[in-house]
């Protein structure tokens, strides 16, 4: 727990952080109208600090100006914490509030724990659909109502399989899939029970089949469809429904996106049993297996990895909300393997990574699994996977929550600590400096090389070093020009200061359509490379003659300060507004920055909407920005504006909704 100024100022990259006056009107105390947006948006995400009687005047700048009757303005936040009109629950006890000393000033910090599934949302007034907020690296947001409606059916239903579909048969299940998992259960618990049972009572024991005692009717459950369902019928009771597979070559291989691919393409089942049947073989292929036997002389055709691996994909599959907007997606690609699943973490990360604790999302998917002894119980599962990597000497892996899109996704990757591939690139980068470094400065700049960032948090998982040893770390290697630093505050985030040569393995994270940021150019472009490069190339040069060359003036021109773009690009902001062929560099800049210029995020939205429909959800991943912050500062004005249109124009709230740049008139 933070309990000073200094302490708190240097943990920025590492925890949420919020700076408020907290002084009213008459200057001697009093809560801020926002601090309980700010409270609510910790309490729904990952907790956090607010720290009373500072203000923050730019993204990094914080004016430290002290409370002069601090008490009181305890009092007033004890006051509304217990005020159910003021917010829903009071998650604070005595200890969560201080007042601190520093400088000769006194504030007031209050640290936000993250609130249990049971008691979310936190919400202010008495309507959750309309007061709840969350939080990312730009600050607070309100909630759409689908995301709170997710968070109150988390906090209400211990499992979220177990419900009976009404209306759906034994017609809606795939009899094949299900003659496979008797004959997989046959051989894992020869002479049980149940192996005898028709399909319908097998089902019902497996947590697959239902019936309402109250209404009288049956049918299969969610888990039941989920596991052994048709695709058309999964596609019915879960309309985003998507499993993906897909292996990928290295970065040097080209054009290729991926060389074998597995989703619902109407080509097999689509359910997710034969989804891992599929899938994990491929997962594993080329493990090696060393030569081992068991007490009956049996080779033994497993290794922990193989284990761990299992593991790592059912947990996917057992914890996924699959009625969230994103799908399951699983990719391999050399050395790396990575997983994504919709719905974030039940439990806080630290508590997860222990182990020995489990919430499982899908319990009865959880149940299938684990009687054909696929899956691990109580949490035991984590630490299997981290004690095979440890045994291989592997980077180990890591998890991250992303709370906007409501995914989670976890990297393992299988690699050592420092390759000597790696070693030997970063010395030729940075001329011979890097092998002088020290150990702990060797490894940060490997981490950022081969996994493409290096944070704070990433840090503290693979080195041992105290958090603010990490901060200074970090800050030296940008001060002598090994890093750069991007973001704010817990969104910080180090790349390698050089021109990126990516190591072949350090590939982006493909979105939701499993395509990376490079091939959503591609796209852009029609798939045409030559006319990628004069998109992203040729018209940078082109801004570039309009600066005068002056390459520091072309960064600004591109980026934050709108008078200077328009100036670079002759004053003419018609022309500067239509070509949308800007460099790309200015989608890093908007992902990066929390504060921009208004032109350069319409310009970003432009040129991701081009010859394509996005919707808000993705224009909200791909620029790291509040989805209702882009549709009420920048998509609808370039709706009035003609810049953008909707693909469903008479139905503005349509669940779908899609926007792109209008196609310029035949000459």
């Amino acid at each position: 727990m933070i309990k000073s100024v200094d302490e708190l100022l240097a943990s920025r990259e590492r925890v949420d952080f919020e700076a408020k006056r907290g002084r009213g009107a008459d200057g001697r105390g009093e809560l801020p109208r926002n601090f309980w947006e700010s409270f609510s948006a910790m309490a729904n995400t990952q907790g956090g600090y607010i720290l009373l009687g500072a203000q923050q005047k730019n993204n990094e700048d914080i004016q430290l100006i002290g409370i002069p009757e601090p008490e009181r303005l305890c009092s007033m936040l004890w006051n509304g914490l217990n005020n159910p009109q003021q917010i829903s629950m009071n998650l604070l006890r005595e200890e969560h509030v201080q007042i601190v000393e520093h400088q000769s000033m006194r504030f007031v910090l209050v640290q936000v724990p993250r609130a249990k599934r049971l008691q979310r949302p936190i919400y202010i007034g008495t309507n959750p659909l309309t007061g709840t907020y969350r939080r990312n690296y730009e600050g607070d947001y309100l909630c759409d109502p689908i995301t709170v409606r997710h968070m109150l059916a988390e906090a209400t239903e211990e499992t979220r399989d177990a419900g009976l579909l009404h209306g759906f048969t034994m017609e809606d299940i795939d009899e094949a899939s299900l003659t496979a998992y008797r004959n997989q259960f046959r051989s894992a618990k020869p002479g049980h029970p149940w192996i005898s049972l028709s399909d319908q009572e097998l089902l019902r024991n497996l947590g697959g089949w239902t019936k309402d005692r109250d209404t009288g009717n049956e049918g299969p459950t969610l888990a039941g469809i989920l596991m052994f369902g048709r695709l058309r019928s999964i596609l019915d009771a879960f309309p985003h429904y998507l499993v993906d597979y897909q292996e990928r070559p290295s970065a040097e291989q080209g054009e290729i996106r991926w060389f074998d691919r597995v989703t619902t393409d109407g080509t097999w089942s689509g359910n997710l049993f034969d989804f891992y049947r599929i899938v994990y073989p491929k997962l594993v292929a080329q493990l090696k297996i060393p030569f081992r036997l068991d007490s009956n002389a049996r080779r033994i055709d497993e290794t922990q990895v193989h284990e761990a691996i299992r593991e790592a994909f059912i947990n996917a599959l057992i914890h996924a909300d699959y009625s969230g907007r994103v799908g399951i997606l699983i990719l391999k690609k050399p050395g790396w393997i990575e997983l994504r699943n919709p719905g974030e973490l039940r439990l806080p990360i630290d508590i997860v990574l222990d182990g020995g604790m489990s919430d499982c999302r899908n319990r009865n998917l959880q149940k299938m699994f684990q009687l054909i002894g696929l899956g691990e119980q109580a949490g035991s599962g984590i630490p299997k996977i981290f004690g095979a990597w440890r045994e291989q000497h592997w980077r180990k892996p890591f998890v991250e929550e992303f709370p906007q899109t409501e995914h989670t996704e976890w990297r393992l990757p299988m690699v050592s600590l420092l390759p000597e591939d790696v070693l030997l690139q970063l010395d030729e980068m940075f001329e011979g400096q890097f092998s002088y470094l020290s150990a702990p400065e060797r490894l940060t700049l490997a981490t950022a090389c081969i996994e493409g960032k290096i944070t704070n948090q990433r840090l503290q998982e693979i080195t041992s070093l105290h958090p603010r040893d990490i901060t200074d770390l970090l800050h030296g290697l940008v001060a002598r020009h090994f890093l750069i630093s991007k973001g704010v505050g817990r969104g910080t985030y180090y790349l390698l200061h050089t021109e990126r040569a990516v190591h072949p393995m350090a590939l982006p994270f493909p979105n939701e359509q499993g395509l990376s940021s490079s091939e959503h150019l591609q796209e852009a472009s029609g798939g045409n490379s030559e006319h990628l490069q004069e998109a992203s190339g040729r018209n940078s040069e082109h801004l570039q003659e309009a600066s005068g060359g002056n390459s520091e003036h072309l960064q600004e021109a591109s980026g934050g300060n709108s008078e200077h773009l328009q100036e670079a690009s002759g004053g003419n902001s018609e022309h500067l507004h239509s070509d949308l062929s800007i460099p790309t560099e200015l989608i890093e800049r908007v992902v990066a920055s929390g504060k921009i210029s208004k032109v350069a995020v319409q310009q970003a939205i432009l040129y991701l909407c081009k010859n394509r429909f996005m919707t808000l959800n993705e224009m909200a991943q791909r620029l790291n920005r509040a989805p209702t912050t882009l549709r009420t500062h920048y998509i609808s004005e370039l709706i009035q504006q003609g810049r953008l249109i909707m693909r469903y124009p008479d139905k503005p709230n349509h669940p779908e909704q899609a926007y792109r740049v209008p196609e310029a008139p035949d000459q």
